[in-house]
């Protein structure tokens, strides 16, 4: 197939960077030989600037889900100093104190101190409490709103913009997530329960992980990592040996203590979040990921040496900055929309949720090793434009690309308002999404709310023992081109 020619470790080049098509190698001199590689990914906490942003702009999504699930919405936020604007288009039937909910949601990140001197080191970088907030906010264009829904029945909603989306799965890890960044994800997670469960209460809410992982490149075209290269955890703290717990934790009225050495402070990272974090990772083998670390782990905690100063503080944020955290750490593909602040008619979120539907589904069915799928869109228009789906030559059984691109089709109906429909994305659950990655997370239902939906897998594995006449013969036996193009 097309992009199978010229893959980069797990990554694969949408813009078809590498050996152009034409050039590519015959299959019959395809040597499946295995490879070892290094690959790495990162991720940011809750509290780092462009994830505030991303948590604000769906705090924004949710309150108007809250009221009217029809909402259509557009919310990008910006923060810098003591300073949170929300800017875009929401056309809504609730009324929004945008005030309110920008400081509610700094306010459960733990933002709640801000001192204008970069040598003040009681200052976290961010308060609700005295924030600025700023507000431009506009209704939806006319001319989108006819084009995409106005007038159409749920199932002709078109898409609220054109663009292309990609899902990835791999069978490394029991969610299905490369390892690299599901560890990276999960550190961040770490960092901060452990900071707001008073366990580790001079870390600060701004932070970021990298992990490096060594893996061994399958002859059927799997991944398997073999062992944790390197681990880099940059987090924002107390003052070292000076800051008290009193003082630092608002409302705590327990016994104080003083803030431990840097020395200390590693040392407690390394216990009580990347043994821990590990410990609780499952690998495809059932074994946790800590037998993948060791004496041979590098290890990089606050590399920098004092990381006080953070926050918009320390460093100005906006919403859809952190894409490839939100997603795959750079594996597979992205095609370049972000996810917060907007309502399910945006397909660059919906869409990239049910490409990971189908990507797990694929994989946890044991059609692959390994799944990418590509979707396209124009905007108005409900059917998308294109489907494609990349198996990394990790196919099992007697399936093609081909074959499972065509079971796709029988099994998923990726109109706008099918997805919307079917993964419950009118509801207002967004804010939980906006941090940690939308992808690798537990599933689950709160309050009659659907949480994380689309890591629900279908269930393909009557598939698995098809040939491709029995799969072709499932196509034309379907009403597939109701929702897709032929």
């Amino acid at each position: 197939t097309l992009f199978r020619s010229f893959s980069f470790f797990g990554t694969t080049s949408a813009n078809f960077i590498g050996t152009p098509p034409a050039m590519a190698q015959p299959a019959a001199k395809k040597a499946k030989t295995e490879r070892v590689f290094l690959f790495s990914s990162e991720s940011v906490n809750e509290g780092h600037p462009d994830k505030i942003c991303d948590q604000v702009s769906d705090a924004v999504l949710d309150a108007c889900l809250t009221t009217d699930p029809k909402s259509k919405v557009a919310c990008e936020t910006a923060t810098k100093d003591n300073m949170v604007m929300v800017a875009g288009e929401i056309t809504t039937q609730a009324k929004l104190d945008y005030d309110k909910v920008v400081r509610e949601c700094v306010k459960g990140i733990g933002y709640d101190s801000f001192i204008d001197d970069l040598s003040a080191v009681d200052s976290k970088g961010l308060s609700y409490k005295t924030c600025e907030v700023l507000v431009r906010i506009n209704k939806q264009s006319p001319d989108i709103a006819g084009g995409v829904h106005v007038g159409k029945d749920e199932m002709d909603v078109g898409a609220g913009d054109q663009g292309i989306m990609f899902g990835y799965a791999s069978d490394e890890t029991e969610d299905c997530m490369p390892l690299t960044h599901l560890m990276a994800t999960r550190l961040g997670k770490t960092l901060t329960d452990v900071r707001k469960s008073g366990e580790c209460w001079w870390l600060r809410p701004d932070g970021k992980t990298q992990v490096t992982i060594e893996y061994v490149q399958k002859a059927d075209g799997s991944v398997e990592p073999t062992k944790i290269h390197t681990v880099v955890i940059s987090t924002q703290h107390a003052e070292p040996l000076k800051a008290t717990r009193k003082k630092e934790v608002a409302d705590y009225t327990g016994p104080d203590a003083t803030a431990p050495s840097m020395a200390e402070m590693n040392k407690q990272i390394e216990e009580k979040v990347i043994r821990r974090t590990l410990s609780e990772i499952k690998l495809k083998s059932g074994k946790p990921a800590l037998t993948l670390y060791g004496d041979h782990t590098h290890l990089h905690i606050n590399p920098s040496g004092k990381f006080i100063i953070g926050g918009p503080q320390g460093d100005a944020g906006l919403t859809g900055r952190k894409i490839i955290i939100d997603t795959y750490g750079g594996w597979g593909a992205h095609g370049g929309g972000a996810f917060s602040g907007k309502d399910p008619t945006k397909v660059d979120r919906s869409a990239a949720y049910i490409c990971r539907q189908m990507a797990k589904s694929i994989v946890n069915s044991g059609l692959s090793k390994r799944a990418l799928v590509q979707l396209s869109y124009a905007i108005g228009v409900a059917k998308p434009l294109s489907l494609f789906v990349e198996t990394y030559d990790s196919e099992c059984g007697k399936l093609t690309a081909d074959d499972i691109t065509n079971i796709v089709k029988v099994e998923f109906d990726a109109r706008p308002g099918a997805i919307a429909t079917s993964l419950a994305l009118r509801e207002p659950k967004y804010q939980e999404t906006a941090a940690y990655c939308h992808f690798g997370r537990k599933p689950y239902t709160k309050d009659g709310r659907k949480y994380f939906e689309w890591e629900n897998a279908k269930d393909l594995s009557k598939y698995g023992s098809m040939d491709s006449a029995q799969v072709t013969a499932a196509l034309k036996g379907s009403n597939y081109l109701k929702k897709w193009v032929d």
